[in-house]
């Protein structure tokens, strides 16, 4: 394994051991939203890098912001991030973490919509979407 990858590795999991509130009710609520034949990861290392909330066969990430990613700075980052990961063949859904706090169903509702299309569409088995160029998911090494 290359410096890099386990870099990658140590830092996931160092983000694992301190969640944030947000991260840890968001986590279990998780558990919530069906996803046949898949599942939610957290601290995902993904290219260059590491997507708070990841169910990988459904491409889908999930980042939770704090108050300090209004910053203009943080924002572009975040901006430049999320191009990349969806150049990639992710969908990206972000929330605030506030947005957990004051309103966990319409976050679920969200997700749940994003993975399925509605909110009202029936949760069936996640068919293994294509990357658009075809390579290997970054998250495996490629």
């Amino acid at each position: 394994m290359s410096n890099i990858n386990r870099f990658r590795r140590e830092r996931a999991k160092q983000l694992r051991s301190n969640a944030t509130e947000p991260e840890q009710a968001l986590w279990r609520a998780l558990k919530n939203i069906p996803v046949h034949g898949s599942h939610f990861r957290r601290q995902v290392p993904i290219g260059p890098y590491v997507a708070d909330f990841a169910c990988l066969k459904g491409r889908l990430l999930i980042e939770l912001d704090g108050g300090h990613h209004s910053q203009a700075d943080i924002a572009a980052k975040d901006e430049a991030r999320t191009r990349w990961l969806e150049n990639e063949g992710y969908r990206v859904v972000r929330f605030w973490n506030t947005e957990l706090t004051e309103n966990m169903s319409g976050v679920l509702d969200t997700i749940y919509a994003t993975l399925y299309g509605s909110p009202q569409s029936e949760a069936v088995a996640l068919p293994t979407p294509p990357r658009p160029d075809g390579r290997p998911s970054p998250s495996r090494g490629g």
